[in-house]
């Protein structure tokens, strides 16, 4: 017994990344089948002897442990990374189209924010069939159909959880994967998703039946890989278990909520997984919805989110006692400026007001600043000989570059997706890749110096 279990893991370790994506491929003419047009199964020519079948064989060399392959887009400076440890390679900052599409935004914005978006390298576009009640899809599928890019050049994910009223219209049943799938491809008018996210767990659904339905899904074309959503690390290992159990295909990464208030999950718990069987993380809200931009800083803007029907729910969160504190907490984060090479001067030209790429915070150009003041939008810095007082608009934000960049270090993440109004706000965002290759981890260990809330494991 002892023998057999080293055995299997060191088979597990060994595996390319296609195997342990697929599972064991079948021989020819038999087993379960993948993708159709060759997606999933036997290469060509393959299950022969000869030559090409001996050459096969010969392994290729092995990835560096734990590291992410990054690589630089030509002309856009866009970073890419591989999915988990699939082989699909996405975009280090995604866009996201929760609440925008199909409702806070209108279409011919959300037009301008995806074509900025693409025309910068962003590859990754995500949706799900909840959102807008369907608007969202029908938006993106719109946009997607008139700019007529190729469809091998980006990456769509949708997400399945809720899709109707009707029982059977929610849950992560075999049913609802499936017909849900379809209804968010007419929507999307596509013909498959390239990553389809369950969006939730489901205690009401057996897990064998919820592996099986996107094994299904997958093998018939409608979608190239699943992933979750939100879901736990023992729900997703139990998941992996089920496939590799069956010979059906495992899930390749983990939606979920990651920004400096939010920590324990993407930075103690999915990096384990990521060693372990490979399943990489997609974080969301790199801003915790706008708390981190300063917009809020004591008001709630009348044309931001905490005041569309429906966000009731973020309106209390931001006037509530932890939200105060929390946006106390990114007001400290202004002294951190002097890292990050951003000069009051860079402020005074106007263009500058609102911070984009390598500019993060509000700082002197050659002293440590001390913030005395913060009065509605007023904020004062002095050093040693001078004073200097600024008066920032209220669209301004300071943070939104650091958020996703801060997100993007930690182990395991493939990509963070980003939520935004305006393609201008798009742009600022995705300044975050210049400041990236700044947090050293001096920075690094400042910040959470700062912040006082850094996970520690618990063995």
């Amino acid at each position: 017994m002892q023998v057999s279990i080293a055995c299997t893991e060191q088979n597990l370790r060994s595996r390319s990344s296609e195997d342990r994506l697929c599972g064991p491929r079948p021989g020819p003419g038999g087993g379960n089948g993948g993708l159709a047009g060759g997606g999933h199964g036997n290469p060509p020519g393959g299950g022969g002897s000869g030559p090409k079948a001996r050459a096969a064989l010969v392994p290729r060399p092995p990835a560096p442990a734990g590291a992410l392959r990054e690589s630089t887009g030509r002309g856009t400076g866009m970073k890419y990374r591989n999915l988990g440890k699939s082989g699909l390679r996405v975009s280090c900052l995604g866009l996201g189209t929760w609440v925008t599409f199909g409702s806070q935004i209108s279409d011919e914005t959300a037009e301008d924010v995806l074509t900025v978006a693409y025309e910068h390298g962003v590859n990754l576009f995500d949706t799900a069939e909840v959102y807008a009640a369907g608007k969202a899809e029908r938006t993106l599928g719109n946009i997607l159909k008139s700019k007529g890019w190729r469809r091998s050049s980006y990456v769509i994910t949708t997400k399945i959880f809720w899709g109707g009223q009707a029982e059977t219209e929610r849950g992560l049943s075999r049913k609802h994967i499936i017909e849900g799938l379809r209804g968010s491809l007419e929507r999307l008018q596509l013909g498959y998703v390239d990553i389809v996210f369950a969006n939730r767990s489901d205690p009401n659904c057996p897990m064998e039946e919820i592996v099986r339905a996107m094994t299904y899904v997958i093998n018939q074309g409608l979608a190239l890989y699943w992933g979750t959503s939100r879901w736990g690390a023992a729900e997703i290992m139990e998941a992996y278990s089920m496939a590799r159990q069956f010979n059906l295909i495992p899930p390749v990464c983990e939606q979920a909520e990651h920004h400096l208030f939010q920590r324990e999950k993407v930075e103690m718990q999915l990096p384990e997984l990521y060693h372990k069987i490979g399943v990489g993380s997609v974080t969301w809200y790199p801003v915790a919805c706008g708390l981190i931009t300063s917009k809020y800083d004591g008001r709630v803007p009348d044309t931001c989110r905490a005041n569309i029907k429906g966000y009731q729910w973020l309106k209390d969160k931001v006037q509530s006692e932890d939200g105060k504190k929390q946006q106390a907490k990114v007001m400290d984060l202004l002294p951190m400026a002097h890292q990050l090479g951003c000069t009051v001067a860079q402020l005074a030209i106007g263009e500058t007001l609102y911070l984009q790429g390598p500019c993060l915070l509000l700082t002197c150009s050659q002293a440590h600043p001390k913030t005395d003041l913060s009065l509605g939008r007023t904020l004062v810095f002095r050093d040693t000989s001078e004073i200097y007082v600024v008066t920032v608009p209220h669209q301004c934000s300071f943070f939104p570059p650091l958020a996703p960049a801060w997100c993007l270090r930690s182990e395991g993440v493939s990509s963070v997706l980003l939520g935004v109004s305006s393609a201008e706000q798009l742009i600022e965002h995705l300044g975050a890749l210049q400041v990236l290759s700044q947090l050293t981890p001096q920075t690094v260990m400042e910040i959470d110096g700062l912040l006082g809330n850094k996970p520690h494991s618990k063995k």
